[in-house]
């Protein structure tokens, strides 16, 4: 993947989004019923953030984890013509259970 060239810094989270559904079975959505995706995976971790004492705060988060994400906000990187967004750790609402 080449998403893997970046390494992020701290406690920095790279995510891809989900694809947005267009069509479900031979019914397509218009694109003012669909709301912005708000669930992505994690393709890369910084290696955490540093506490007070200068000592480095593992992640949470880890590749391949499958996160809810914030409405707004991150930074949108494109890479190899694949949009990536750039989260804090901090700002991932929560992890999607896989089951």
């Amino acid at each position: 993947m080449a998403a893997r060239r970046l390494k992020p810094l701290f406690d920095r989270v790279l995510v891809q989004r989900a694809e947005l559904v267009q069509k479900i079975g031979s019914v397509y959505i218009p694109e003012s019923a669909q709301n912005k995706l708000t669930e992505g995976t994690v393709v890369a971790t910084g290696p955490g953030g540093r506490n007070q004492m200068g000592e480095t705060v593992k992640m949470t988060l880890k590749e391949g984890d499958k996160v809810l994400l914030p409405e707004y906000g991150g930074d949108k990187i494109e890479i190899d013509a694949t949009e990536y967004t750039l989260y804090r750790e901090a700002e991932i609402l929560g992890v999607l259970d896989p089951k």
